[in-house]
């Protein structure tokens, strides 16, 4: 048996498997439910962002191979128990034609008060905006630093806050004592108004704005063999300074899959959910996942 394929069952394993989530002194997020995502589809998967609907119902999520997925959340209590009306398609470019596969990593979504989607990409460090899901995109000027960033670890996180400007940051901040730049689209140009500190292990997969008007963001920590841990912190932010931040969740490695996206809502309770989806990367060992928690303050 070859290494890779050892190295590859013994993660799935664990995965599978699975480790209870540990609750450190401070941590202020309760598991809910994870649910196993899996729809008869080859281009099914590699799920990298997320968005649902203010009532945590309807479902948007963008693979990192260029598709994009619309479709009912069903919940059976407090619990995820599936996904109906699931429907696929290709993300186009601004000619109305599907992404090549150079152009396809899709990484970040964020979704506007009117509609309009916007995604972050790698590869070809950019954001575009689409008026639909089955709309040709619209492309944003860039910001300078896009140009130099590092291949597969650029723009991998995307939100869009009350004011409807967007952020993103990369996934690499070039160094570990570096914090990541943020970097924020008013509709006419990028800026940086500030940065985030980086807290190694942990490097940023997705990002969305509460409806507390937080920004929370969502690392992860590759472990090899082991498998994948998953951080959250909240950030407030006034006149572009952060003023507190929050870690509301650390999690065991193997607890959850390569979670990638997040969307955070309020429950009809009135509690604020963090809905997150993982990246399968295709693979026969990992899974797709949908996992919500709870924060409790």
């Amino acid at each position: 048996m070859q290494l890779r394929t050892f190295v590859a069952l013994i993660l799935g394993a664990l995965v599978a498997i699975g480790v209870p989530a540990f609750t450190q002194n401070g941590q202020r997020a309760v598991l809910i439910g994870q649910y196993t995502w899996n729809f008869n589809d080859p281009t099914f998967g590699g799920f990298s962002g997320l968005e649902l609907s203010k009532d945590g119902n309807g479902l948007t999520v963008i693979s990192d191979r260029g598709t994009i997925w619309t479709g009912k959340i069903t919940r059976r209590g407090d619990r995820i128990a599936g996904v109906s009306d699931l429907k696929g398609r290709e993300i186009l470019n601004n000619k109305g034609v599907p992404l090549t596969r150079f152009q396809r990593d899709s990484e970040g979504l964020a979704i506007a008060e009117d509609g309009t989607l916007y995604i972050s990409f790698e590869g070809i460090h950019r954001v575009w905006k689409y008026n639909s899901p089955d709309g040709k995109a619209t492309g944003l000027r860039g910001h300078p630093d896009f140009k130099t960033m590092q291949n597969n670890s650029s723009l991998e996180a995307l939100a869009i806050d009350g004011k409807g400007r967007l952020y993103t940051l990369p996934e690499r901040s070039g160094a570990i004592d570096r914090a990541f730049p943020v970097y924020r689209y008013d509709g006419k140009r990028w800026t940086k108004p500030f940065s985030i500190p980086r807290k190694a292990p942990f490097l940023p997969t997705g990002a969305d704005f509460g409806p507390d008007g937080k920004l929370y963001l969502l690392e992860r920590n590759f472990s090899g063999i082991l498998g994948f841990s998953t951080r959250v912190r909240r950030f407030e932010i006034k006149n572009d300074v952060i003023v507190s931040e929050d870690t509301l969740l650390e999690t065991r490695t193997g607890t959850h899959d390569n979670l990638e996206g997040i969307s955070v809502w309020r429950d009809a309770a009135g509690s604020i959910r963090m809905t997150m989806v993982s990246d399968d990367n295709f693979g026969a060992f990992q899974r797709t996942e949908l996992v919500e928690y709870r924060v409790t303050e």
